[in-house]
């Protein structure tokens, strides 16, 4: 008797340290053995439900609590159950199990709120997650914020309805991408691209230190959504999503037949969704086979006209991949949810300027502009495309075609001078009577007051030109300088150096300025001279010359201003500086060139 105590007392601490280390395969065994020896220990049996819980054994737990009802009563076991059910995918069940429990625990609210939002009762489920959140203090409170950003947002994208705003924080990347998923729901996309943009960059920091992160990584978390069980976690919308995935990462890692395979199973399964059709327009695309994705979606627009928008666009975008702009343009000119959008009209009248068809550009303009005077008369959109359409035209030089846009434009408001001066330019192309009426309306000059401060304007700082102005010298400065005016003196203004031989009674060369090339008694060089060899002679051959060359060694310079024959009879043969040449070193003249010696390597 005392070895079976002593062998039940081993077994439990067997299970105690199991569980903590959580090893549950070990701890279930230790477990069995305990039940072996008693099977009705409702400590044992907890124990052995927890185990087979946290190994995945779901079936198998839910069995033990079914078979051992009277010793395992609901407020025992009632949470271990609805659990149970819920991962089994039979949540009417646990809902029944939970709603039937008398103490309702906050792990119990928790699984309460879980099985709420599966059956897509998300108001209730709002509603639960509150009071968890007002109502508990523990390290899962993020998690329940995440739950409750994510009921928001099912209700905004699958309810279509506006929640209020709870001020919830975007500090992880989930709570950041539920907040962008409940901006996709109420419309409001630019916002919702701000806010993926930013979950995502809280992702990639979070996942900073995680190794392998890329598509093939991506193929392996792919594997792990067909584990058993896990499509009783997601909504249908969410596995329809994973779907989709799949399909797209087989064409990015080039499984080109898994990537049709797929695609075509989701398109069988949702004939009307567009995206599995994308999809297989994508893959023919990365085959360079753009002529068949064009048929499969010319095909897909014609039998679902309520996708057509988006699918015509694609369309578009191949065309335009192509470089065939006229014919994308007459694909988006055909979508009538869109042609008479600003964006619309600005791309149109953008592609066919490219291809420098004004006719039809003007065109797009007149069809925009016809709709809104029926629709919007007057309104912002209209008159900014009427501006828009004028401005082209006179852009173009269509100055006539202009005249109704500018008229229109001016009656709006009469006091817009610049869309007057306009008008009167195009008129005076047509009816010059007309301009001249038009002219009477342009105030005056007089009248023309433009308030603008020249000094603030040159001292702006994309000033290129800064006016130099006289400083005003004030009193004591004055007194200063003149107190220093021993120490500080006037600098005269030094005279320019003349030439020494500078004769001011003869008359200066009026082409002294002039290449002696462009100068009108230019003769050119003679011919058959050759040049003076300065500076070429052998080793010291430039020294001797260097007094020759040296003029404030020369006796007498000729006067450089006067123009040859023009001054008195002293200087009639003057030859000009540009024409005169040194005279060639003595040494270079007359020393005959040394022969090189003969034999060794050591110079002269």
């Amino acid at each position: 008797m005392a070895s079976g105590v002593g062998s039940s007392a081993s077994l439990w601490t067997e299970v105690s340290r199991c569980g903590q280390n959580g090893d549950f395969t070990r701890a279930l065994k230790a477990v069995n053995k305990i039940l072996h020896e008693n099977k009705d220990d409702v400590t044992a049996l907890r124990c052995k439900i927890v185990c087979l819980i946290q190994n995945g054994g779901f079936k198998e737990a839910l069995n033990v609590i079914n078979t051992h009802t009277r010793s395992l009563t609901s407020d025992m076991i009632g949470f271990e159950k609805a659990y149970c059910e819920y991962r089994l995918n039979r949540v009417e069940s646990a809902l029944k199990t939970i709603e039937g429990i008398a103490e309702q625990t906050d792990k119990l609210k928790e699984l309460y709120g879980q099985v709420l939002y599966r059956l897509e009762r998300y108001s209730e489920c709002e509603t639960v997650y509150k009071d968890l959140i007002r109502n508990s203090q523990d390290e899962y409170e993020e998690e329940r914020k995440t739950n409750l950003a994510a009921v928001l947002a099912a209700q905004s994208m699958w309810e279509n309805s506006t929640p209020e705003d709870l001020g919830l924080t975007d500090s992880t990347y989930e709570l950041c991408y539920n907040a962008a998923c409940g901006l996709i729901g109420r419309g409001l996309l630019t916002q919702a691209m701000k806010k993926l943009q930013e979950a995502e960059e809280l992702c990639r920091r979070s996942l900073s230190e995680d190794t392998d992160q890329n598509v093939f990584d991506s193929k392996k978390k792919v594997k792990l959504m067909n584990a058993e069980g896990v499509e009783y976690k997601l909504a249908k919308k969410q596995l329809q999503a994973i779907e989709f995935n799949k399909a797209l990462l087989a064409m990015y890692t080039n499984q080109a037949d898994q990537c049709r395979k797929l695609s075509s199973s989701l398109q069988a399964q949702n004939p009307s969704h567009p995206r599995p059709v994308l999809i297989q327009v994508a893959q023919l695309c990365r085959e360079k086979q753009h002529s068949k994705a064009l048929e499969q979606l010319q095909r897909f627009s014609e039998h679902h006209p309520e996708s057509a928008s988006g699918i015509k666009l694609t369309m578009a975008q191949l065309y335009l991949t192509q470089g065939h702009v006229t014919k994308a343009c007459d694909i988006l000119r055909s979508i009538e949810d869109f042609k008479h959008k600003q964006g619309m009209v600005s791309a149109l009248v953008m592609m066919y300027t490219h291809e420098e068809d004004i006719d039809s550009a003007i065109d797009v303009f007149s069809q925009a502009i016809h709709y809104y005077q029926s629709e919007q008369p007057g309104s912002v959109t209209h008159l900014a495309l009427v501006r828009e359409a004028a401005d082209f035209k006179l852009r173009y030089g269509r100055k006539k075609e202009a005249l109704t846009d500018l008229e229109q434009l001016w009656k709006q408001n009469r006091k817009d001078v610049h869309t007057l001066a306009q008008l009167i330019s195009a008129y005076s192309l047509v009816d010059q009577d007309k301009a001249k009426a038009l002219s009477k309306h342009l105030p005056s000059p007089d009248t023309m007051s433009f308030n603008i401060d020249v000094d603030e304007l040159e001292n702006s700082h994309d000033a290129t030109y800064i006016r130099k102005r006289a400083t005003k010298v004030s009193g004591e400065t004055l007194a200063k300088d003149q107190g220093q005016g021993d120490v500080k003196k006037k600098k005269k203004k030094k005279k320019g150096k003349m030439p020494k031989n500078y004769d001011p009674k003869s008359t200066p060369d009026p082409e002294r300025w002039l290449p002696m090339r462009e100068r009108s008694y230019y003769r050119g060089r003679k011919k058959g001279k050759k040049k003076e060899q300065v500076g070429r002679g052998t080793q010291g051959a430039t020294s001797g010359a260097a007094a020759e060359l040296d003029a404030s060694k020369m006796a007498s310079s000729p006067p450089t201003s006067p123009r040859p024959g023009s001054g008195t009879g002293s200087a009639t043969n003057v030859v000009p500086p540009r024409q005169q040449k040194p005279a060639a070193p003595a040494a270079a003249r007359k020393k005959p060139p040394q022969k090189k010696k003969k034999g060794g390597k050591g110079g002269w």
